[in-house]
């Protein structure tokens, strides 16, 4: 598998987490709030990739704003484009048009996969299942959503790269 794909998921504070994600040429960095279940979200949504639906689309509030990933399934690639909305209260239902695109990449499933995988791994290995909610408070670690992206991906994609699976 090919690809410059990094992603990371960073409790930074009380409610707070910074998603990073770059290819080769690019990156896009967010602060995300803890209003909503982000992290499991993402795990969720990931996920869905492998069944019928061609496209997912994810939300995080960044307070006040929104960045919303729209991931299209372009066998065996996913198109990622990442827009931003001014306020998350009034643009949670408008279309993906009314936003500003930030930023945009074409990866393997297989390669985005894998790098949620890890860096939700990385979360959960760093500060556990207490420490995690004591740092993300509103929402406990995504278990089950970390479990199910983790054996979708194991299952379905060529995927070349070391996989940790002692956690969680």
């Amino acid at each position: 598998m090919t690809g410059d794909l990094q992603f990371s998921w960073e409790l930074s504070g009380s409610g707070w987490a910074t998603c990073r994600i770059a290819d080769g040429a690019s990156e896009q960095k967010d602060i995300v709030s803890y209003c909503t279940d982000a992290l499991a979200d993402l795990l969720h949504h990931v996920a869905g990739l492998y069944g019928p639906t061609s496209v997912q689309r994810v939300s995080f509030d960044l307070e006040p704003a929104e960045s919303r990933w729209v991931l299209r399934v372009r066998d065996p690639d996913v198109s990622i484009a990442i827009y931003l909305f001014p306020d998350m209260s009034t643009s949670y239902d408008r279309p993906d048009s009314e936003g500003r695109l930030v930023w945009r990449t074409k990866q393997p499933r297989a390669l985005l996969s894998h790098a949620v995988v890890e860096a939700a791994q990385d979360v959960f290995r760093i500060h556990g299942e207490d420490g995690y909610r004591a740092k993300w408070v509103q929402h406990p670690f995504p278990v089950a959503a970390l479990q199910d992206l983790r054996r979708l991906h194991m299952r379905d994609d060529s995927c070349e790269l070391p996989h940790e699976v002692a956690s969680p």
